[in-house]
């Protein structure tokens, strides 16, 4: 009998924070504990549907999944875009991919930015968190030399049954999110 296949953070989250989170903020009940329930990759391409293709290419090496292309809900002249056309890519990861894709962007691809000093710690309302990564080639799964164009995505990370932003940036920051340190004197 072979053993079920469990991701290293989602045994983490079982095991360690869960009870850190019941102990900091006094849950009554484990299950009131803040949990990620999706994370959403998204890939924009101003050229076209002619490079769609290579861009879901990389978002599946990089996800393990494949994405779907979206579509403009409205046209912009401006931008030479109609109503209809292919605009970008995402893909949603649930469950054990999930907790596998953040494995690797906290431990792989942030720690190879270039000049990375940490996360800001903007959340939206609901205790979301959305960051920008500038360059795709951060992955260790893109190969340099097939790369046409350097491309940034937006990834998202949703955390279900927060009651407030502190807690979703508790629970990110024990997963192993770097998050900047404040400094009183600083100017930002």
């Amino acid at each position: 009998m072979t053993k079920k296949y469990i991701p290293r953070l989602l045994k983490k989250y079982r095991e360690e924070i869960v009870p850190q989170m019941v102990k900091k903020f006094g849950y009554k009940n484990r299950m009131q504990t803040p949990y990620l329930e999706k994370i959403v990759i998204n890939v924009g391409s101003g050229e076209g549907s002619a490079v769609l293709d290579q861009i879901a290419k990389e978002l599946a090496l990089i996800s393990g999944q494949k994405p779907i292309k979206t579509k403009a809900k409205k046209s912009i002249s401006n931008f030479k875009i109609r109503k209809g056309m292919s605009v970008g890519c995402k893909v949603t990861l649930r469950k054990k991919r999930m907790y596998e894709f953040l494995d690797r962007l906290v431990n792989v691809a942030l720690p190879r930015v270039k000049d990375f000093s940490g996360l800001k710690d903007v959340f939206d309302q609901q205790g979301n968190y959305t960051l920008a990564i500038k360059e795709q080639i951060t992955f260790p799964e893109i190969d340099i030399d097939t790369v046409d164009k350097i491309r940034g995505m937006d990834i998202t990370i949703v955390v279900a049954n927060n009651k407030t932003k502190q807690e979703a940036k508790e629970l990110l920051t024990m997963f192993g999110m770097p998050f900047k340190t404040r400094n009183v004197n600083s100017r930002e």
